[in-house]
């Protein structure tokens, strides 16, 4: 097969508009680089968890697990996202790190599939993360080296769909092969490699000239997790706003499985397809406003309101969850947090690309952002036995408070003033 670049440059070239056969691919190789995170942070861990100490002990080993995990990617996503700004590949400067990713990713899928002891499952969970993070910080570089600014939406928007795609795709196939816990895991994750791969194999990666390669100090180290809010302090808004919203998620779908046997009297046989039912209701109602909405956003010029919008509705659908004492309540709130999440993906990542000071660093910064994204599921599951121990186990607290992190989620967008 032949691996298509495009030319060696010290300076990225401003993008030329793609078309939808590089979008649609794009799209689908996002999707993958999701589910072989969300198939297992939705069910399959938790439920791994719960089958090796039980219910009582489950809720601070899941922390564990999670919680070391997503520390490792708050290093890994920005240091990939270095790297492959400085890799000098005659395939390219973002493909071999998607490969090796997803290559190396897929064998601690399995470690955390086979494992009989929690030591195992959080040494297989940390390869996940550190790897799958290079992937996802090489697929979130591919946008500002592709996309112009005047598709950014549109395409932002498409790739936001990402996220309900890999969701139900992951919790159905995860309750379709609930018979075998080992296939629970493998299965999405083959599927999601598979999505990612094919799109390396077409992408048109750029190129970085050897003789252009940035030189390498300690001081460029640290500045790989930094970005200065002093001199971009836009980047700094859209940072918290970020930060804050994906904390209100991490609370949700980090404990949703014991939400469910706690709060809601699930069975622990129910519960895989009870998420899959509300992973459905919130895809729904996430595909239908997740396109207009970045289509919408370009035409307008302005980012802010949409995001503002999405991230007080899910605060709104989250306080909903938590006044919940029936499946048909949790999956009312599902549905209004498709709402508010949809829109919030569709125009999310357009604000960010729009607010960067040096599109030379693209992978770097977006890794930097990306700190943002994982370290919530470092903080959730540290925060969230504290919180249920002061509501005396209630998770309607665990999602309340949830549902204020949400809120001032939105008020971090008002300051931005790069973009409207």
């Amino acid at each position: 097969m032949q691996r298509k670049a495009g030319p060696a440059a010290d300076e990225p070239r401003t993008p030329e508009r793609v078309g939808w056969g590089f979008i649609v691919l794009y799209a689908v190789s996002y999707t993958g680089g999701s589910l072989l995170f969300l198939a297992p942070l939705l069910v399959s861990l938790a439920l791994k968890v719960n089958d090796l100490v039980g219910i009582d002990a489950a809720p601070r080993n899941l922390a564990l697990v999670t919680g070391v995990g997503s520390l490792l990617a708050i290093i890994a996503n920005p240091l990939f996202g270095r790297l492959s700004d400085r890799t000098t590949s005659r395939v390219g400067m973002r493909r071999p790190w998607m490969v090796t990713g997803v290559a190396v990713g897929a064998a601690g899928t399995l470690v955390v599939a086979t494992a009989s002891n929690i030591a195992t499952v959080l040494i297989g969970w940390c390869v996940c993360q550190v790897f799958f993070n290079a992937t996802l910080a090489a697929q979130a570089a591919v946008l500002p080296d592709q996309v112009p600014s005047q598709q950014r939406g549109l395409v932002s928007g498409l790739l936001g769909l990402s996220v309900p795609a890999a969701s139900v795709a992951g919790t159905y196939l995860v309750q379709s092969f609930d018979y075998s816990t080992v296939l629970m895991f493998t299965v999405p994750c083959a599927v999601g490699g598979i999505a990612v791969l094919l799109f390396t194999w077409r992408l048109p990666d750029r190129r970085l000239a050897p003789a252009d390669k940035p030189p390498w100090s300690l001081r460029e180290l640290a500045g790989t997790f930094y970005v200065s809010p002093r001199r971009n302090p836009d980047f700094a808004w859209a940072f918290l706003s970020r930060f804050l919203l994906v904390t209100a998620y991490a609370f949700l779908v980090t404990y949703q499985a014991y939400y469910l046997i706690a709060q809601l009297g699930s069975s622990e046989d129910a519960v895989p397809r009870q998420v899959y039912l509300g992973t459905v209701t919130q895809s729904i109602a996430l595909v239908a406003v997740a396109p207009v909405a970045g289509r919408l956003s370009d035409r307008l010029g302005r980012r802010k309101v949409f995001v503002m919008s999405a991230a007080a509705t899910y605060a709104v659908a989250l306080f909903v969850i938590a006044g919940a004492s029936t499946v048909s309540g949790y999956l009312v709130g599902m549905a209004i947090g498709g709402l508010g999440f949809g829109m919030y993906m569709a125009v999310d990542l357009a604000l960010v690309v729009d607010v960067l000071s040096d599109p030379s660093a693209a992978a770097k910064d977006l890794g930097v952002l990306n700190i943002a994204g994982a370290l919530p599921f470092a903080l959730a599951p540290a925060l969230s036995p504290l919180l249920l121990s002061a509501g005396h186990g209630s998770y309607a607290v665990l999602y309340a408070v949830a549902g204020a992190c949400a809120l001032a989620g939105a008020a971090a967008v008002a300051p931005i003033r790069r973009v409207r």
